[in-house]
């Protein structure tokens, strides 16, 4: 499922590049400050194998035409240590599946700073509260920090009523609470960074 995102991903933006357009202006008072948006990781949920039941919600302020504020909301649930890279071959494996899965809930506040074009970074960092789930029941709680450092590129379409934002990123558990005994095991053996993790936002400008 994680290759179909890169190609629909890959298409996207070559479908869209001939919308490219600069990012707003420093001094251009006419663009829409307010847009609410999601991620196409939500097609993730579409996999016969482990769906991760995943829900995202943004909402987003242009401070001004270079600085950009948004809230995410997100809720999913993952059976495998998130230090495994999507395209690496054990993520899927069976010796490497938890004995039951994690369910987050996190609110994240990321910033963006445009610097050329639409060309952009991005700061993303998401306090979450976790439920470890093991034969149907929880067994524990737990929290994280799980920060995301991206850069992308902003593209407009439709007149500028829509937007789509590829990106490459740098995801961080920066920090978690103690796991349950059979998660812990198999989380430790794995970085708390994953380098190269593809993304696309989409949104509405209201």
């Amino acid at each position: 499922m994680q290759k179909k995102l890169l190609v629909i991903v890959f298409v996207l933006v070559m479908v869209s590049n001939h919308q490219i357009k600069a990012q707003y202006g420093k001094t251009d008072s006419t663009y829409k400050r307010w847009f609410v948006g999601s991620t196409i990781f939500l097609l993730g949920n579409l996999a016969s194998t482990n769906p991760p039941n995943f829900a995202q919600l943004n909402f987003g302020y242009r401070i001004t035409g270079k600085n950009v504020i948004t809230l995410e909301v997100k809720t999913w649930k993952y059976a495998w240590p998130n230090g495994i890279h999507p395209l690496n071959k054990a993520y899927g494996k069976q010796d490497e599946k938890f004995p039951g899965y994690i369910r987050e809930y996190g609110l994240s506040v990321a910033y963006q700073r445009f610097f050329w074009k639409g060309l952009y970074v991005e700061l993303n960092v998401m306090p979450t509260l976790q439920n470890f789930v093991n034969k149907g029941k929880k067994i524990d709680n737990g929290f994280q920090i799980f920060n995301t450092y991206r850069v992308g590129y902003h593209i407009k379409l439709f007149k500028d009523r829509f937007f789509i934002q590829p990106s490459v990123a740098i995801t961080h558990r920066a920090y978690h609470t103690k796991m349950p005994d059979g998660f812990k095991q198999l989380d430790d053996k794995w970085s708390k960074f994953i380098f190269g993790e593809p993304g696309l936002h989409f949104g509405y400008n209201l």
